[in-house]
């Protein structure tokens, strides 16, 4: 377990502001900054971070939290993990459970790692001497990469003879580190170079950070492509091949191009589909389906017309009622991958080829049938079950009956039958893919409870939020009004329980330790702080105190007026009555003034 102090320590040292600004642009409005959302696809900027406070929530999709929940979104970790996946990024060692440290390299010093080992074999590519780098460099320029493509994309060579193990140990990296990262691999009690006369294609992270390596070896040997090993950094069903690079233009076009070879994506970016990324290894999972989600409406899987292809395309059937995006499929002509069809037909044939997309469903329908001759029965039965199979994901989707029918239609068979097929099909065995989607903490999402309040209501909680985040983030300014505060009638017993646990800090405690302090009373209260819906004023701290203040009694009052007014359709005493219609009265001439008050200003 890690420490309370740790945890403070690490959220201290992590300029959240610079963190968030490596995977969306943010502008500053008052004392907050602002973006579009890197959880979904948004036009406008929804998305903000509060750095006093270090609260962060987007109003598009409800999603919010501290720092360590924005990690656990965007790398798919758990809560210890994106702890120590930031305690890397700032270099602090944690103390956890019995007095034991964190074993393993730190995360940093593995991309450091990986880092120096690009930069090494790149040189080796574009410089070095003897055949093996020749060859390289003949087999990239055969591609149509010449040497200002390779710098573009970082490619190298990667010699083997332990040239790697000897230059990172030179560099002060250690065999742990190295093996670590999945460079080194211990053969015959020596360390000895994982990838070795291949060249090397550079994975990396979202950010543009090397987190990984594949490698296309340049002779008969198998596998033909090597890639990195699932490390502390890198996880093959999170990450994509060149999304770095393709992110901006997925936003702007709402377009994504998922293809299944490094070269193909090279050559495609090359050409102008700057839209285009690499599954890693053979899996299109739903993770990637679900990153592409967020700034895609269209995802265009351009699949070899192999086997395999048809295999990638069978598997990615499981994700179409997971995922907002349409997913859609294309096979180029005569098998040709993207990286021959552009050097054979050129770009606007490409275009023209994608324009010429069609819905996921529909291909595998019709590869899967061209294979039967559903002229005859026995055939019609084997095409049902093992199309039933391959759609047995999708037994309790909406969209069953569509499938269910669409199917009949080609097999020429009773749509209930198919319907009952499809139920209880055993679903299709493809190679197991890490479901790390199941694994992350996910943030609090809106209370579903507020669909059952009042416009009033609903209002009332808003400036509420809006009042306790202000009161996160200048506390002392509103330390005067505690009796006030202990009046209003809240709409949530939450919010008060916050107030009073601010209100009982000491003067002088930053709005960091106020959370902190809050939190141990209520768990939920950082999503519930991030939630204020208006931008940081910069207007005077007093002024503003004195105004959330007013607003909330305004609302507070008129809710107890209300009250009132319902007892008052149900009280049988005329005693009681008048003194109710008093209280109610009194309590409107202060309403009156309230809003008489919050009309005219603050001098």
């Amino acid at each position: 377990m890690i420490s309370d102090e740790d945890k403070e320590r690490v959220r201290k040292e992590t300029d959240f502001v610079a963190l968030v600004s490596e995977t969306v642009p943010l502008k500053q409005r008052g004392g907050e900054f602002w973006g579009c959302c890197p959880f979904h696809h948004e036009k406008s900027p929804s998305f903000k971070i509060n750095p006093s406070t270090g609260l962060w929530h987007c109003f598009g999709c409800g999603k919010g939290g501290d720092v360590f929940d924005y990690i656990c979104e965007r790398e798919n970790l758990s809560f210890p993990d994106a702890i120590r996946y930031l305690a890397d990024r700032a270099g602090i060692e944690l103390t956890e459970e019995h007095g034991s440290t964190h074993h393993g390299p730190k995360r940093n010093r593995l991309i450091d790692c990986l880092t120096e080992a690009q930069a090494f074999y790149a040189l080796l590519l574009l410089r070095g001497k003897g055949k093996d780098c020749a060859a390289g460099r003949s087999y990239l320029a055969g591609r149509g990469f010449g040497s200002s493509v390779c710098r573009r994309w970082g490619l190298g060579f990667a010699p083997g003879h332990a040239q790697l193990v000897s230059h990172l140990s030179q560099k002060g990296f250690s065999a742990a580190e190295m093996i670590a990262a999945d460079l080194a691999v211990e053969r015959n009690n020596h360390l000895q170079d994982r990838f070795y006369d291949r060249v090397m294609f550079p994975i990396r992270d979202e950010g543009g950070r090397v987190i990984a390596f594949g490698g296309r070896v340049l002779t008969d040997a198998k596998p033909k492509y090597l890639n990195t090993k699932e490390t502390a950094v890198f996880h093959k069903s999170k990450h994509m091949f060149a999304f770095d690079r393709a992110k901006e233009t997925i936003t702007a076009q709402r377009t994504a191009i998922v293809s299944e070879g490094y070269t193909d994506v090279i050559a495609m970016h090359e050409a102008g589909f700057t839209n285009a990324v690499a599954a890693l290894g053979t899996s299109f999972s739903l993770d990637h389906v679900r990153t592409l989600s967020r700034f895609a409406h269209t995802i265009i899987c351009l699949f070899d017309g192999d086997a395999a292809g048809q295999r990638a395309a069978e598997r990615a059937v499981r994700y179409v009622t997971q995922t907002d995006a349409d997913l859609r499929c294309v096979v180029l002509p005569n098998n040709l991958d993207p990286a021959e069809f552009l050097d054979t037909y050129g770009p606007d044939a490409l275009r023209e080829e994608l324009g010429k997309s069609r819905p996921l469903i529909d291909f595998v329908f019709e590869h899967r049938l061209a294979g039967y001759d559903l002229t005859v029965p026995g055939q019609r039965v084997k095409a049902l079950h093992e199309l039933a199979s391959i759609l047995a994901p999708l037994k309790n989707s909406v969209l069953l009956d569509g499938y269910a029918t669409r199917l009949a239609d080609a097999l020429g068979t009773n749509v209930a039958e198919t319907r009952r097929a499809i139920q209880q099909a055993k679903p299709a065995e493809f190679e197991t893919e890490i479901a790390s989607h199941d694994q992350q903490v996910h943030v609090q999402q809106p209370s579903s409870r507020m669909r059952t309040f009042s416009l009033d209501e609903r209002r009332q909680i808003l400036v509420e939020r809006e009042l306790l985040a202000s009161m996160a983030e200048n506390l002392d300014a509103f330390r005067k009004y505690a009796d006030r505060l202990g009046s209003f009638s809240w709409t949530d017993p939450v919010h008060e329980t916050i107030a009073w646990a601010m209100l009982a800090t000491p003067a002088g405690t930053t709005p960091r330790e106020i959370i902190t302090t809050v939190e141990a009373v209520v768990p939920k209260a950082r999503q519930i702080l991030a939630e204020s819906q208006f931008p940081a004023s910069s207007d005077d701290v007093k002024k503003r105190a004195a105004f959330l203040v007013d607003q909330v009694d305004l609302f507070s009052t008129k809710r107890r007026i209300r009250g009132i007014k319902a007892r008052l359709q149900t009280s049988d005493q005329s005693q009681d009555a008048e003194k109710l219609f008093r209280e109610a009265t009194q309590l409107q001439r202060y309403v009156n003034e309230l809003s008489e008050r919050l009309s005219e200003g603050y001098e």
